[in-house]
């Protein structure tokens, strides 16, 4: 009996969860489109070639400094969704901005490079089936929430790969010769490995208790949104930083102090920050004179004073002054570097970096609708449907013979997915926390069309109980929520003042600067000790 327990384990990348604490809501089971439980042929044989992800050290590009003046920070993560590597590179780009050559981070997918052999480092590719078919998901989700689940992951991650992330952990980081002087974490399978690792380095192999020898300061910045897995909080960090009153709830109840939680808000992508180069100017400015001087910023918040400037009652909520006018103006301006029409309705429907979540009969079924609307009220309306990695979606998508009143863009792959979202009115998305979280940021309600059991459940009613979103799986209702919104003016105001409302564009900001802050103080009194 205890083989095909094993086995189940061995098949799942995320398997320690805790139902009871897996996500802030009890929600009842909803429905998902049936194609997804048919499994296809073409995931019989999937895998990933390890050498791809072999990319070593990735050095921030403006880690000039010499080895006296550097600072370095490990960034530890697995591409199991394309959401943890884009917040490990909105950290390190916040870095380069914030303290232009003196930080230099190594991110590293620790699993794939450095997992000794299958499950391990074949994570990425066991993701892709399981978020394919979410059944299979849901299914292993439960099994890692009994006390064998998390017991055996425990025991089998320190026996198999403690060696292995030990000699990651250890390796020179960036120019200089010696390991990272800070290790953050950006995933929920990479925090009591990698603790229990560091105990053993700093106490030169004396113990692996984390709470006893650890000095290398260890945080963990959480990527999820409206519902964690217990894995993402561990009481032997430093500093733990959550997005949501949700997660700091979860965070105290698996045994976190109030002073180790911090809450900005979801590390997000640059081109989503909530800051002008003016404001970028003036931080450069106030530590551009060395390290001393931004050591010296320990003591300061600045943009913490920044967010209080901007906001309502200190509760981190936008001016909606500021945000409507910036969002208007941004709107025609993108539409028209976009090519589209800057007079009609437009929705952006999107399904992830890897294209998933039914883009193909959420897009058809929207366009329908679309053109029976503009047929009836002599309107024309747009949408935009960008497929990700999903090249088999792209092609049918554009092979697609489109109504009239309704003008299609289909995209594969975007990098200005930011300039996108400003030029839309609305957006139909996968419930992924970096998505709600950008879509927030740009005043975009979201249309909720599919989530992963588990993290991404709590991330519908994160969104609903906001204001600006629902959720369905249904193509038809889908397109008929949508239709209505575009088509009451007054009503998409609304929600998208509640997504602006529940926006935090200086979160990857906030966040830097604590880590910054962090860094430096540790550093500073190592350097005070040598001496």
């Amino acid at each position: 009996m205890i083989l095909p327990i094993f086995l189940c384990y061995l098949a799942s990348p995320l398997i320690l969860l805790d139902s009871k604490q897996v996500s802030a809501f009890q929600i009842k089971s909803r429905s998902h489109p049936s194609e997804l439980f048919v499994i296809r042929k073409k995931y019989a044989s999937s895998s990933i070639s390890n050498t791809a992800f072999k990319s070593r050290t990735k050095i921030s590009s403006s880690a000039a400094a010499t080895a006296d003046d550097t600072y370095t920070v490990q960034i530890l993560m697995s591409d199991t969704g394309g959401g943890h590597r884009a917040s490990a590179n909105a950290l390190r780009d916040a870095f380069d901005v914030l303290y232009p050559g003196k930080i230099q981070c190594d991110i590293v997918d620790i699993y794939t490079e450095y997992g000794p052999f299958w499950p391990f480092n074949d994570y990425v590719a066991l993701y892709k089936i399981m978020a394919e078919y979410p059944f299979l998901w849901d299914w292993f989700y439960h099994f890692g929430a009994t006390p064998f689940g998390l017991w055996l992951n425990e025991i089998m991650l320190e026996t198999f790969c403690f060696a292995p992330f030990k000699e990651c952990i250890n390796r020179p980081s960036g120019d200089t010769n010696a390991r990272a002087d800070m290790v953050v974490s950006v995933h929920p399978l990479c925090q009591d490995i990698p603790l229990k690792i560091l105990a053993y380095l700093d106490s030169n192999g004396k113990t692996t208790n984390p709470l006893q020898a650890r000095t290398t300061p260890f945080a963990t910045v959480v990527t999820d949104l409206g519902g964690a897995h217990p894995t993402w909080f561990n009481m032997a960090v430093d500093k733990c930083f959550v997005p949501s009153d949700e997660l700091y709830q979860l965070a105290l109840a698996r045994d976190l102090r109030p002073e180790q939680i911090i809450q900005h808000g979801l590390p997000i992508r640059k081109g989503f920050w909530g800051m002008n180069d003016d404001i970028a100017s003036a931080f450069s400015l106030s530590t551009s004179s060395g390290v001393k001087e931004a050591t010296n910023m320990v003591s300061e918040d600045f943009f913490g004073d920044l967010v209080r400037t901007v906001t309502r009652g200190g509760n981190k909520k936008r001016s909606k002054s500021y945000t409507q006018d910036k969002a208007s103006s941004e709107k025609s301006t993108f539409r028209k570097k976009l090519g589209l029409n800057c007079d009609s309705p437009a929705v952006l429907v999107v399904g992830g970096g890897d294209g998933m979540g039914g883009i193909v009969e959420t897009a058809s079924c929207l366009g329908k609708k679309l053109s029976s609307d503009a047929q009836s009220t002599n309107n024309q309306f747009q949408m935009v449907v960008v497929c990700g990695n999903n090249q088999d979606a792209k092609t049918r998508l554009e092979e697609t013979i489109w109504p009239e009143g309704v003008n299609v863009k289909i995209n594969g792959f975007v990098n200005n997915m930011d300039e996108w979202m400003r030029a839309c009115d609305a957006i139909v998305t996968k419930a992924g926390p970096g998505t709600i979280a950008e879509a927030s940021i740009c005043g975009l309600p979201c249309m909720l069309s599919s989530y992963l059991p588990g993290q991404e459940e709590g991330n519908i009613p994160f969104v609903e109980n906001a204001g600006f979103g629902t959720y369905s799986g249904d193509p038809l209702e889908i397109s008929e929520t949508v239709s209505s919104w575009l088509r009451e003016e007054e009503k998409l105001k609304s929600m998208r003042n509640a997504a602006l409302n529940a926006a935090r564009p200086f979160a990857t900001l906030c966040i830097a600067q604590d880590l910054a802050k962090m860094l430096f103080a540790t550093k500073q009194t190592k350097n005070s000790a040598i001496k």
